[in-house]
């Protein structure tokens, strides 16, 4: 198994930006691919961005140009810098690792207009 941690979240003036770290322990060794995921109060929960262990990354379009996912091999940690942010950005913010299908507790993002 997997454990996940979420840390960086907070509110934000519209326009701003933020840094999520997301950092893994246990079976690490093991982890590809990496997540971040989304939901708003009242929505679904959403993909925003992933990163395999390479380095390959994917984004949701609703993001794309504003965030850039990292990871940190060596410290077991991924990131997601978020830029440009708006208040449709505000949600709870979740670590997936879909091979183990672990999910962090989640860190709430707050984009005030």
């Amino acid at each position: 198994q997997v454990q996940l941690v979420e840390s960086g979240g907070g509110l934000v003036q519209a326009g701003g930006s933020l840094r999520l770290s997301c950092v893994a322990s246990g079976r690490i060794f093991s982890i590809d691919t990496m997540n971040w995921y989304r939901q708003a109060p009242g929505e679904q929960r959403e993909f925003v961005a992933g990163i395999t262990s390479g380095g390959l990354t994917n984004f949701a379009d609703s993001v794309r140009g504003r965030f850039t996912i990292s990871r940190d091999n060596a410290k077991n940690t991924m990131y997601l810098q978020m830029t440009s942010l708006k208040p449709e950005d505000t949600a709870v913010y979740y670590c997936y690792v879909g091979r183990y299908n672990s999910w962090g507790p989640g860190t709430q993002v707050t984009v005030s207009s």
